[in-house]
């Protein structure tokens, strides 16, 4: 067990390299064994802080104000109220957290690939429209939110703001974390400001698909929830910003679901959750974390392969009709069935393959 643990207070000193030599001199292990179980514990924190983070730092806060340090707890609080806009407002991205090494075996876990197709121009702003949504967004959270698979070097110039759900950014100590890494909110206010008062370079990556999609994603299975999906159109022509369809190949595969019927009392539920809260609740299984044949909270070590396509031009119109919102939605969608079409068998599928947009 101390094999596995104690790496983590190496995670942000220094560089892979020296963070391997440390841990073969303490543990004589092979360099090999001491890159996996990194791996493993890199991801792991990353799955804890998706599922648990914001409510175990609430409760901790909480706590700690019981306690003889509830000035601590109080300050932090009163920060929180100063602070509480900056979400909205582009956020507050430290480029030291994005190159953090933990995240570079984050990566090397599955392993999760950038792939670019065509160059973008710093002077215009994007929307990334991001398939499928898989169970935790694992590809669109590592390409975009860090440094791992080298974003900033593909796309010189262009800053990404991954769109998460704007609760996240009510819980204390994770709306900061989330902020570190160029996470924004996935509301009308912060888009609208990022796209209108923070220059152009901007690229705001949407999973279009969200909480909807997530309920139906499966191994083996491509499908996207995308017909009556429009608000990212019509955000894009508002602020003239291209539309880039982004496909991430593999994002099913690492995590198997239990997937309930249409008209099943699982999907009421599901559906309920979905519309009140904002996400919905999943029954899902990886691997576990001392063996890949049993069951456990660790993604399975799928490939991911992220592909960005051509942007699409989008015109400034402020106030756009419903037909002018539908031609470019039907543009999008060609161009992700296109993008998807080119590039399946590069990626295991075969050519038969065909995505299924519902």
């Amino acid at each position: 067990i101390s094999n596995l643990f104690l790496p983590f207070f190496f995670f942000s000193l220094g560089t892979g390299s020296n963070i391997l030599s440390s841990l073969q001199d303490l543990f004589w292990l092979s360099k090999s064994k001491v890159e996996k179980q990194l791996q493993i514990i890199s991801v792991l924190q990353w799955v804890l802080t998706f599922l648990i983070m914001g409510v175990a730092c609430t409760l901790i806060l909480m706590y700690i104000l019981c306690t003889d340090c509830w000035a601590i707890a109080a300050l932090y609080l009163a920060w929180l109220v100063f602070d509480w806009n900056t979400p909205k407002k582009g956020g507050r991205r430290s480029q030291w957290v994005r190159n953090w090494a933990i995240w570079r075996y984050f990566r090397d876990y599955f392993p999760i690939r950038l792939v670019k197709t065509h160059n973008l121009l710093t002077t215009r702003n994007y929307i990334f429209g991001y398939h499928p949504h898989g169970i935790m967004g694992l590809g669109a959270f590592c390409n975009f939110s860090t440094e791992a698979t080298g974003v900033s070097q593909k796309f010189p110039g262009i800053r990404p703001y991954l769109a998460t759900l704007a609760g996240n950014f009510r819980m204390p100590i994770l709306r900061d974390y989330l902020m570190s890494g160029g996470i924004c909110p996935v509301n009308r206010d912060s888009i609208d400001y990022i796209l209108s008062k923070n220059g152009s370079g901007n690229a705001i990556i949407i999973v279009v698909g969200g909480a909807a999609e997530s309920l139906n994603c499966t191994p083996g299975k491509n499908s996207v929830t995308l017909k009556n999906r429009k608000g990212f159109v019509k955000l894009a022509l508002r602020h003239g910003a291209d539309l880039v369809p982004v496909y991430s190949f593999g994002e099913n595969e690492v995590y198997k679901q239990v997937i309930f019927e249409e008209g099943s009392w699982g999907r009421w539920v599901q559906k309920k959750f979905q519309k009140h809260i904002g996400f919905a609740p999943c029954i899902f299984h990886g691997r576990g974390l001392f063996s890949s044949n049993t069951w456990g909270l660790l993604p399975y070590s799928k490939p991911i392969t992220t592909v960005v396509g051509e942007p699409i031009t989008i015109p400034k119109i402020e106030n756009p009709s419903q037909k002018e919102v539908d031609l470019y939605h039907s543009m999008y969608v060609d161009s992700l069935v296109k993008l998807f079409d080119k590039y399946k068998s590069k990626f295991g599928l075969p050519e038969t393959e065909v995505l299924e947009v519902n």
